[in-house]
């Protein structure tokens, strides 16, 4: 028995986030449905975790297991004929067999991209979130270095979060700009649910001037009367990279 690991790019608008749903079709299920037509057998993916309605992908790992002796290159060219034009296998790799695209995965690298210009762009539309007017990048930094460690971060996860302990190690947030661009990086090693999204929602009204720096380590000891800002919205998030 083969393991094979599979990266995934994917513009996520038109899907209800990663895994498969009920109430709509998801990444998943695309992919799940090429690898189906090209080894004529019923194949089942795991990845190294869900993603939102809106969300988007550079690099989802996703692994699944076969019998099949189609040489590596026949997995990634056959599946991507059967894909539409916003999902597409990257890369393919032959793994050991206790390898898990979740549970053996290091760590992980999102971007979430503001827009800050005052006229409406096409292009960027659906890949950032728009805020006109100006953010202050030295109070979004300064705000950001408090995220980075090992916390508690439960004020950070929405409701149906099903993580059995919401302890992260942040790694890294680095904030840069590119003209009317903003970028995000934040690394760590896992996320709660909408974790990014909360977090990157609270810097922006640091970045405004709508709350001080320190509300972010207040956060994170649990202090009373202090609450996250909004929660961004989805499609300015982006998974950049997984690592083993």
């Amino acid at each position: 028995m083969r393991t094979i690991l599979l990266i995934v790019e994917y513009e996520g608008t038109a899907y209800a986030g990663w895994q498969s749903q009920i109430n709509g079709l998801a990444v998943q299920d695309v992919v799940e449905s090429a690898l189906t037509q090209i080894l004529k057998e019923k194949v089942r993916i795991h990845s190294s975790g869900r993603t939102d309605a809106g969300v988007h992908a550079r690099s989802m790992p996703a692994h699944f297991r076969t019998e099949s002796n189609i040489p590596l290159s026949a997995f990634r060219e056959g599946a991507n004929c059967f894909l539409p034009n916003d999902v597409v296998i990257r890369e393919v790799r032959e793994m050991p067999e206790n390898f898990h695209a979740r549970y053996s995965a290091k760590g992980k690298w999102y971007r979430y991209t503001i827009y800050t210009g005052d006229m409406r762009s096409p292009l960027s539309s659906r890949t950032a979130w728009h805020l006109r007017g100006s953010l202050d990048l030295d109070l979004l930094r300064s705000a950001a270095e408090l995220l980075i460690g090992k916390h508690d971060f439960h004020v950070f996860r929405t409701s149906g979060c099903v993580a059995q302990t919401s302890i992260r190690d942040i790694y890294q947030v680095d904030i840069t700009a590119d003209c009317d661009l903003i970028y995000v990086d934040v690394k760590g090693s896992g996320f709660l649910r909408n974790m990014v999204r909360m977090m990157v929602g609270t810097l922006v009204e640091v970045g405004q001037g709508k709350r001080p720096a320190e509300d972010l380590q207040k956060l994170l000891l649990g202090e009373e009367g202090v609450i996250c800002g909004p929660t961004a919205p989805a499609h300015g998030l982006c998974l950049q990279e997984v690592w083993y």
